[in-house]
């Protein structure tokens, strides 16, 4: 059956599908000889021959999904030409090729998907499916309700408003405070852009949430297989 090149890409566990349709514009993909740079072509991997940087694709693995209390100091791609800590050198005992879905900043801690699923991951980072993301904020300051209030209905940000936002003090002590925010948008750096806006820099930054799908007591550089009723927290 003809499926989608990104898509083959994908299931082989390469990439997700839209790292996939840079990785065809790159050149980096040839099918039966021919190198393609046309995104959206369809084939066949059961009879056409498809290589990735030269090497034939393995066959689709099994799907694995898992959670990640992300400690601060490590960068969420596979690999980093300053030599940093890289996320998936915490997954000691997996062997399959697996990436993270989106991103989580170095010094921000806390819950991060990753999987071998590129359509999984394309779900999830598609803007249309407006997932939530929950995150944990130590913030300088004592934001009143009108300046949080700003936040809650979308400030402009780099000459884009933001969407509306959900959010909750949980605690104020002296000169900080701990406020829960839920967004579902994914611009870089976004939460600590937003409180910088209305005067509150960020001090730590944990995300506890995707979805109804908790990071709960995980510690820190642990992780757990998600099962499918997992999965379906997230949306």
């Amino acid at each position: 059956m003809k499926i989608r090149l990104q898509k083959i890409l994908a299931q082989a566990g390469v990439c997700s599908r839209r790292k996939a349709g840079q990785y065809i514009s790159e050149g980096r993909v040839i099918v039966d000889g021919k190198t393609i740079t046309e995104k959206g072509l369809k084939f066949d991997p059961a009879h056409n021959k498809i290589l990735f940087n030269s090497k034939p694709l393995s066959p689709p693995e099994k799907k694995i999904y898992i959670l990640l209390n992300k400690p601060k100091g490590y960068v969420t791609t596979l690999n980093d030409p300053q030599n940093r800590p890289i996320v998936t050198s915490l997954l000691t005992d997996i062997s399959y090729r697996i990436y993270p879905v989106g991103r989580l900043d170095f010094d921000t801690e806390g819950a991060l998907l990753l999987t071998n699923d590129g359509a999984l991951t394309q779900s999830i980072l598609h803007p249309s499916k407006e997932v939530n993301k929950t995150y944990r904020a130590v913030v300088s300051g004592n934001p009143g309700k009108s300046r949080l209030k700003l936040l809650e209905t979308g400030i402009e940000l780099e000459g884009r408003k933001t969407a509306p936002a959900k959010l909750r003090i949980i605690s104020a002590a002296g000169k900080t405070t701990t406020v829960e925010i839920t967004i579902h948008e994914g611009r870089k750096r976004q939460v600590r852009k937003m409180f910088s806006a209305i005067g509150h820099r960020v001090l730590s930054l944990k995300r506890i949430a995707y979805g109804k799908l908790k990071l709960g007591s995980l510690p820190p550089g642990k992780y757990r297989f998600l099962t499918k009723k997992d999965i379906k927290l997230i949306f």
